[in-house]
Parts: structure tokens; sequence; C-alpha cells
């Protein structure tokens, strides 16, 4: 049983860490943790960034430029395609060749860098009558890669025009601090899911940069959710002197349960998507754009948890008004009282003090153990 000092009723604790998960009683020490998740950010950015620097992206045909054919695969295949290319003289450097599937049957996608307009029309015939089909069957894309340029720009654009609106609104609804937390948290995750990209292949096409500036919005919802209940913990805190530390391991026990069905609730469709949309009914398109959506939730609700918040408990705690509050923070069982709803009780110790503390305990044992031997008293006759 657990006493909530603020409503002063009972409250009794889950048994198992599934069911105080569940109850909103967990009591983790996230900033005692804080050097683990940061830790682990920046190795995967390495990662990602190195797989940037070294192999790049894997750009699809409408930032490349190029031309991609569609061949029915009712007697066509990939085989037949790279054999047709070879025999026609076509270089095979950069060229992608597919098989997919759409509701009017399945098709062989072909894709090279370039081609003149003719030459695309005279492929074309060939690749009709190697697959027995009418010309008009097989269809024909031309795409410059001016038009690859010109989407790339607009998007960063308006990821830094993006970028800059949130930090205003945070800025003013929230502070400074909770606005370069969020920011850190949202490049972090951006970089990842294209560093990720790049480390397994995965082509870019316009949907994967639509889903990219789809995760911006996701990530700051989450980490919204977060910073609004810091907030609302720095109130209820303030006349107790408590440490960020506290302040911070309460909301994010507190809002832990909600990130996970979140998550969870956002995750299940765009698995659905990339199972039946892309698995089942063949449309590529879906696959292109879930797979950078399923990449970014699960980054966003991360650095959610464990950039955003760790960054901000930083900056806070070299702030003026938090700098002196060196209290030890709470862990264990007076922790989970907290997080069910009470307040900090007993004797705080400065966390100093506290390791001082543990010295003199220590020392204080030593000497007990080490003392000289007492001399026997004598027994009476």
């Amino acid at each position: 049983m657990s006493l909530d000092e603020s409503r002063g009723t009972a409250m009794e604790v889950g048994e198992s860490g599934r069911s105080r998960l569940f109850r909103g009683q967990t009591a983790i020490d996230f900033y005692g943790r804080r050097r683990l998740g940061l830790a682990a950010s920046l190795g995967l950015l390495v990662l990602t960034l190195g797989s940037l620097g070294f192999r790049g992206l894997d750009l699809g045909i409408d930032f490349e430029g190029g031309v991609s054919w569609d061949v029915p695969a009712s007697s066509f295949g990939v085989a037949e395609a790279e054999a047709l290319l070879d025999a026609e003289g076509v270089s095979t450097d950069g060229a992608r060749i597919q098989l997919r599937s759409s509701e009017s049957g399945e098709f062989v996608k072909v894709q090279v860098e370039a081609a003149e307009g003719a030459r695309a029309e005279e492929l074309r015939a060939a690749f009709a009558e190697a697959a027995q089909v009418a010309v008009d069957d097989v269809g024909v894309n031309l795409v410059s890669s001016s038009w690859g340029s010109d989407v790339t720009g607009k998007a960063i654009r308006a990821l830094l025009v993006f970028l800059v609106l949130v930090a205003v609104f945070i800025s003013i609804r929230f502070e400074w601090r909770m606005a370069v937390g969020a920011i850190v948290a949202m490049l972090h995750d951006v970089v990842i899911s294209v560093g990720i990209y790049s480390v397994f292949g995965f082509v870019v096409t316009p949907a994967t940069v639509i889903a990219f500036l789809t995760i911006l919005g996701y990530s700051l919802y989450d980490t919204i959710v977060v910073f609004d209940r810091i907030r609302e913990n720095e109130a209820r805190l303030a006349a107790h002197r408590a440490p960020f530390a506290d302040v911070m391991n309460i909301s994010m026990n507190q809002v832990i349960m909600r990130s996970v069905n979140t998550s969870l609730s956002s995750v299940v469709p765009v698995v659905s998507l990339l199972l039946i949309g892309a698995g089942l009914l063949g449309a590529s398109t879906l696959s292109e754009f879930a797979i950078a959506l399923l990449i970014g939730m699960v980054t966003g609700a991360y650095s959610s948890i464990f950039i955003a918040a760790p960054l901000l408990a930083v900056l806070k705690g070299r702030s003026a008004e938090w700098r002196d509050r060196r209290w030890a923070r709470a862990v264990g069982e007076p922790l989970r009282a907290m997080v069910m709803g009470g307040l900090p009780a007993g004797r705080r110790v400065r966390g100093d003090e506290a390791e001082a503390g543990e010295s003199r305990a220590v020392a204080d044992a030593a000497s007990v153990l080490n003392h000289a031997p007492r001399p026997r008293r004598k027994k009476r006759r």
C-alpha cells in the first residue's frame, strides 16, 4: 500500500511491472539513465551520418531524372528486361528493374538514368515486342532531374519555416529551453530517419519526402505532451523546492503509458499499410510512404523521452532558478509516491551532503570493524 499524500487516500500499488505501467505507478529513474539514451542517440547519429557521407542516398527517378517503362509481366520478367537492355546497348549502371503488382496485374518496372525521347519510344516498342503485348500497353515516363531538385528545395524551405514557427510558438507558450529541446529532438528524428534510408539502401521518392515532413508533426506532438506535464509538475512542486530531476522523473513516469499507447495506436495502421497495401495489393507508393512513417514514429517516441526531456533537464539545471536546488533526487518508493500524486516528504538532503553522508557511514562502519579488542574482565570467584 502507498499513501497518496495530496489526497490523503491509500492506493494499492500493482504487483507486476506491467500492472504498475498500466496504472501509472512506475518509478523509473529517467534522469539517472539520461546519459544512456543520449549515448545511444549519439551512436545512431554517427552511424547514419557516416552512411550519408560515404554512401549517400539512393534517389529515385523523380530526383535524378531518367526514363521508366512499365511492362506487363504475363510473359516477361526481370531477367528478360536485363537481357533486352544489354542487347539494345543501354547501360544498366544505376538502372532499377523490379517486379511490381497493381490492380491490373503484375508488371516489370524498368528505370534507367537517361534516354532521349526518340530512343525511349524505340525501347518501348522493343519491350512490347519482347513481352508480346501492344505498344500502348507499355507505359513510359520521362522525368527531368530539375523537377526533383525543385521538390528538394521546396522541402528544405518548408522544413526551415516549420522549425522557426515551432521555436516561436513553444517559446511563447512555454519557454525557450523547451523550444531548444523540441527542435533538437525533431532534427534528431529527421537525420536518423534519412540515415536509415541510406544504411539499408531504401529508394527516396517524393512520397518519402512527404513522410519525412509528416514525421516532424508527430515528433512535436509527443514532445509537447511531455513538456506540458513537466510544466504542471513544476508549479505543483514549486513550494517544496524539489530539484528538476524530480520534476523530470515524475513527469516522465506519468506520461510513459500515454506515449506507449499513442505510439502503438499510430504504428498499427502504418504496419497495416505495409502488410496489406504494399504486400498484398502491391501498391508500391504506399510502401515508400509507410516505411518513412514507421521509422519516424519510432524515433519520435524515443526522442521525446530520451532526447527532449534530458536536454531540457540539462538546460534547466544550469539556470539561476534551479541551480541552488541541489537536493538528492528521489528514487524508489519516494519517487513512486510522488508519481501517484504525493508531495515530497521528510528531510531532503543536498546531493553533496548525501555523498558525504555515505562516505561517513562507510568510515564509521570501517572504524567499528577495525577497533582494538577490548580487555576481558576478570571473573569474580
